[in-house]
């Protein structure tokens, strides 16, 4: 992983889809969005495990994670992939996610560690936003450049 000492030029974000969920738009949306933005972005594909997804984020030393998840099971997969970063000793690594989420969840996958939730209908730029200003902060930058 990479030193709190070495920053980037580039960030790199995994964006996931856990779980049985078959419905990709979104995540590829926010991929592209980020891309476009400058991001280095590695996209999963459909049906990743938790355990999957962090062993790919650790062997492509990505600064976050974004999850999508539309099927209701977000309570149990987005808290999972937090501890299992924690277990893996790689909790710098950062997970935010999106999707069909209530509004009653969200404090909950927060306090477990989900640095942040996109409901449906967010700015693709406030998701940019977000994820520089949350890897400009992991690397001590004061302003935000280029990612």
């Amino acid at each position: 992983m990479r030193s709190d000492t070495y920053a980037p030029t580039t960030y790199r974000i995994l964006i996931g889809k856990p779980g049985l969920d078959g419905h990709d738009r979104g995540a590829k949306v926010v991929a592209r969005a980020l891309r476009d933005a400058g991001f280095e972005v590695i996209y999963s594909g459909l049906h990743q495990t938790p355990e999957a997804l962090v062993q790919t984020a650790i062997q492509e030393d990505v600064d976050g994670i974004g999850l999508s998840i539309l099927s209701g099971a977000h309570n149990t997969l987005m808290p999972r992939v937090v501890e299992l970063l924690r277990d893996e000793g790689a909790d710098d690594i950062f997970v935010f996610g999106g999707g069909i989420i209530p509004d009653d969840d969200i404090p909950q996958l927060k306090a477990a560690g989900v640095a942040e939730i996109f409901t449906p209908g967010t700015a693709t730029s406030t998701i940019i936003d977000f994820v520089r200003g949350t890897c400009d902060k992991k690397y001590g930058r004061s302003d935000s450049g280029d990612p």
